[in-house]
């Protein structure tokens, strides 16, 4: 069994953090700690004391156990295409990205 993080930088639509926060915290994260391999997730909200402005104001880091971290990846992706998941629209999907890191 090998560990990973994932990592997902992401924003609200412009006005809509509350809404986007909401969803986050009371569906989604729920929904990602539902997929077989991920053990806990945590968010973080950009804080203005970075060196280096952040990409994002958001960040969700998910820990994963698995045999293969891609196909943890695979079932997250077949639930979202599959409407499984739901997708909020206050998320902007222009600024998330889901990074993959194997524990060394």
């Amino acid at each position: 069994m090998a560990s990973y993080i994932l990592v997902v930088p992401s924003n609200a639509k412009p006005g809509q953090d509350e809404e986007y926060n909401r969803w986050y915290d009371d569906t989604h994260l729920g929904d990602l700690l539902a997929i077989p391999g991920v053990t806990k997730g945590r968010r973080f909200n950009a804080d203005p004391a970075s060196p280096s402005p952040p990409e994002a104001n958001y960040l969700a880091i998910y820990e994963i156990e698995a045999e293969d971290g891609a196909e943890v990846l695979a079932e997250l992706g077949r639930r979202a295409q599959a409407g499984e998941m739901e997708i909020s629209p206050t998320l902007d999907t222009a600024s998330a990205r889901m990074m993959l890191y194997k524990a060394r």
